[in-house]
């Protein structure tokens, strides 16, 4: 389960990783500036940029990097089926029937209800961290949007 839960957090990032490359402009110096000037105007329309935006992309980047795993479920499913098994041993042998018949019962239903809000918590866990990647590719979106406004200013052409 672990491991299913690893590879699509993986998964996640390596998409954001995409969508953060494929966002960045590219700049060709349209007035013949040198490579140095590119860099030094390139620096600072990226300092101007995050003071416009208060988008810090290194951040942004570092925040989706250390955001928290979604919660993970070792035990839940033994704890569901032991505790399914611990009330199906009490309802059996308080009705007269097998304790025995009553635990194995209770554990499968345990379960299958375990396993059940487990699905569900890694759905809601999934859909938030998309809304994550959503709004952290929004605010680059902007960010870069402002770093190729500053460099059009500064003569540069910008695709």
């Amino acid at each position: 389960m672990q491991r299913i839960v690893r590879y699509w957090i993986g998964l996640a990032m390596l998409s954001l990783v995409f969508a953060v490359e494929a966002q960045q402009p590219i700049i060709y110096p349209a007035r013949g500036q040198s490579w140095e000037r590119q860099q030094t105007d390139t620096a600072e329309c990226h300092s101007w940029a995050q003071q416009t935006t208060g988008v810090n992309p290194v951040a942004l980047a570092e925040q989706m990097a250390n955001s928290p795993p979604p919660q993970q479920q070792g035990g839940r499913l033994f704890r569901g089926a032991a505790g399914g098994a611990l009330f199906g041993t009490l309802i059996g042998g308080a009705t007269g029937g097998h304790w025995g018949e009553g635990a194995g019962i209770g554990a499968l239903v345990g379960t299958m209800g375990s396993g059940m809000r487990m699905r569900r918590e890694q759905q809601q866990a999934a859909t938030q961290q998309q809304g994550m990647q959503q709004q952290a590719s929004s605010q680059l979106s902007t960010y870069n949007r402002a770093v190729g406004a500053c460099m059009t200013g500064r003569g540069y052409t910008v695709e």
